[in-house]
This record gives C-alpha cells, structure tokens and sequence, in this order.
C-alpha cells in the first residue's frame, strides 16, 4: 500500500514536472514568435536565450538561499563546537577536490600497507573491552 502510494507521488511528480517543462518551451517559442517581426531571427533567438539563463539563474540564486539558511540553521543546532567528524564533513563540503584527493590518497595507502588496514579494521570492529579488572 506505501510502496504503491510512493509510486502514485512519483508519476504526479513527473507530470507536474514534463507539464512545466512543456510551459516553459511553449512560452520561450512564444516569446520568439513575438520578437521575430522586431528583431529579426537572430535577435529575438538571443532574446530568448538571455531569458532563459536569466531565469536560471534566478532559480540558482533562490536554491543557494534556502541551502544557505538550511545549512545556518542546521549548525545553529548543532552548537558553535563541532566534533573532528564534523569539521572534516565541513570540510569536505567546501572544498570536494580536495576531500576527494584525500580520499584516493588515504585508498592508496591502505593498499599498499594492508597490515595498517587490517588493524585498523580490527580496531573499529572490535568490541570494546573496560579497563582490567582490579585485582
């Protein structure tokens, strides 16, 4: 029943989504048809495409808002003082080439070292054992 609800939500999605699409054509073919006779065929193409990555790029401008405000309020949260976990996410974030370097770069180590990997392995899989009984 879930699954068919969750499949119901997706085709409106797409519909809602392919009629926008359909809307959006409609009105830049529209817009051409009614700058042709002024500014001839080039003219009103470059009309059109100036509109279009104007309106991109005020789609752009509003998502960089909202994740802007999303990801303050989400530190807000969380507290001025972030875990190293945290701050390597944080990190990651800002800089992807870098992360991703790392990534390759900590890959490739591990590879070549394959004891430091299994101890490694072992000590996160480990079940954690108190300090020794006092005698």
């Amino acid at each position: 029943m879930i699954f068919e609800k969750t499949l119901i939500a997706l085709a409106a999605a797409a519909t809602i989504v392919a009629a926008a699409g359909v809307a959006v054509v409609a009105a830049a073919f529209a817009l051409y048809a009614l700058l042709t006779p002024y500014l001839g065929a080039a003219g009103a193409a470059a009309v059109v495409a100036a509109s279009a990555a104007l309106l991109v790029g005020l789609a752009a401008l509003v998502a960089a808002a909202k994740a802007k405000s999303h990801a303050s309020r989400v530190r807000s949260a969380e507290g001025p003082d972030l875990g190293l976990i945290w701050q390597v996410i944080e990190m990651a974030k800002r800089r992807p080439l870098l992360a991703a370097g790392a990534a390759l770069a900590a890959a490739v180590f591990a590879m070549r070292n394959p004891t430091l990997l299994a101890a490694l392995v072992k000590a996160f899989l480990d079940p954690r054992t108190g300090p020794p009984p006092k005698a």
